[in-house]
Order: structure tokens, then sequence, then C-alpha cells
């Protein structure tokens, strides 16, 4: 997994508070706590991945909450079925992440706000809650998909029903 960070200017923001139980020296995480920490976000380089990008950029300057934009490199697909499939997959998948860089600091740049831009192979629905989990994101924040056939498509379904933190569908 790699990943690209990028801290705001604004000094003394706290964006992930643990909580310490009485008598245990061990921090521990808490979700549902008073506003938000982290928000991951699923970016394919599709419109509605850049519209969910958007809004959540812009619930995290409201919440002053760390933004992480999150490419998951589908590694199921036919092309991994062999050692040159597996070489030209990798090779537009790196060539598709270094434009959704571009993009995202083209964007963000003039938004006060703290965010990091990772790159994860595996199922995209599993590989964006682990990165939340990872992050300690309070939210997931995915675009509708705008094939036929299906109202969310597939990871925006799977998510709404098997993520462990809320998740936001954004048209």
């Amino acid at each position: 997994m790699s990943s690209v960070s990028h801290a705001s200017n604004s000094p003394g923001r706290d964006h992930y508070h643990l909580r310490v139980a009485e008598g245990d020296n061990e921090r521990e995480f808490e979700i549902g706590k008073d506003g938000l920490g982290g928000i991951v976000v699923g970016m394919d380089g599709s419109p509605a991945s850049f519209h969910a990008a958007a809004w959540a950029a812009g619930l995290a300057r409201r919440e002053r909450a760390r933004l992480v934009l999150v490419y998951v490199e589908a590694v199921g697909g036919v092309a991994y079925w062999s050692p040159m499939g597996v070489a030209v997959a990798s090779e537009a998948a790196e060539s598709l992440v270094e434009e959704l860089k571009k993009e995202v600091v083209s964007h963000l740049k003039w938004v006060d706000i703290d965010w990091d831009f990772v790159h994860h192979r595996g199922d995209p629905a599993v590989g964006l809650e682990q990165v939340a989990e990872q992050y300690r994101a309070d939210l997931i924040v995915v675009g509708r998909s705008r094939r036929r056939g299906g109202l969310l498509g597939t990871v925006p379904a799977t998510l709404v029903v098997e993520a462990v933190r809320p998740v936001v569908v954004v048209p």
C-alpha cells in the first residue's frame, strides 16, 4: 500500500480522539464520538468518485477531519491471471494512480484540510473498510455507480450492507 500525505497549516488540530478507559492504560478508539476525526473516500477516476471526494472534502473542512482518498486496485480480474497480464494491469493502475493524485492535488490545494491519498490492492469494498480501520475513520464516502441495472453498484451496495461504520453514497 502506498500513500501521499498533506497536512494543513492550521496548528493544534487533533484528528483522532482516543479515550482512556478508567483504570486502563490502553487507549481505545471510539466510533460514534461527537464529530468526525477521519473520512475515507473511494476514488476510481469516475465523475461520481470526484463528486464524492468534493462532498467529503467540504465535510472534512467543516468538521476539521482528516480526508483519506483511496484508490483500490481490484486484483481479481482476468488481467491478473498471467504474469504478463499482472505487469500490464499494474502498470495501468500506477498510471491511473498518478493521474488521480494530480487531480486531487489540483482540487484540494485550495482547501485547508489534512489529507492522504492511498493506493490499496484487493477487493474495493473490503479495501475501503481496511483503510478506514487503519486510519480509524468515522465514515466511508463513495460515489453512486452510473451503470444501469443496479441502484447503487457493487461497491456501495456491499459497503452499505457490510461496513462497520457509516457509509454515505453521493450521486
